[in-house]
């Protein structure tokens, strides 16, 4: 995180409407004594437009932009949504997709669903990374697509392995908010 007011902004949104304490189990099948409903924020209208500009400002600083944004269905499609909907705000040429965990029984039956076509370069973005799974699913479903995924970009990184799941494939991983941030030990669980 840096120290732009903006990030700090987001952690104290995601501390107060994201992270709950208890014991709950994990999509990756772990146990966690704390919850991260990273929807708490995507859905609501300032979580969404700091979310959105905090990924456009880092797409923007890493060179030239992807032509999209996209991800698994449905975490990242608020993310997505909120990304899209700043650039186009800020005048940015930016498209958006989905990754589908199965493809539709009908019409066109694909797996990734918008505006975008193969040889075209993406960011993944994620609600929150935990393992790294579902990212490396979407990864595997837009590279069978044929786009060119440069890396993934996750609002909440629970520092739970998902950095070297994706760093073993050569996909690097940035996040706007780390469980660090919000004073968890990522050894504590």
């Amino acid at each position: 995180m840096s120290d732009h007011p903006a990030d700090r902004e987001l952690v104290d949104l995601v501390a107060s409407r994201a992270l709950r304490r208890g014991t709950f189990r994990l999509a990756s099948g772990r146990e966690a004594s704390f919850y991260l409903d990273a929807k708490q924020v995507v859905l609501d209208s300032h979580g969404a437009m700091l979310v959105g500009r905090a990924i456009l400002d880092r797409l923007r600083a890493c060179g030239p932009l992807p032509h999209a944004v996209g991800g698994m269905s449905i975490g990242a499609d608020p993310v997505t949504g909120a990304v899209v909907t700043m650039a186009g705000v800020a005048g940015v040429p930016l498209k958006g997709f989905m990754v589908r965990k199965e493809a539709k029984g009908h019409g066109l039956q694909k797996y990734v669903e918008g505006p975008v076509e193969p040889g075209q370069r993406v960011v993944i973005v994620e609600d929150v990374v935990t393992t790294g799974g579902s990212s490396l699913l979407a990864i595997d479903r837009a590279i069978e697509f044929g786009l060119v995924v440069e890396r993934l970009v996750a609002v909440i990184d629970r520092l739970a392995g998902g950095r070297e799941a994706l760093a073993a494939r050569g996909i690097p991983l940035e996040s706007l908010v780390t469980i660090r941030d919000l004073g968890i030990d990522p050894d504590a669980g």
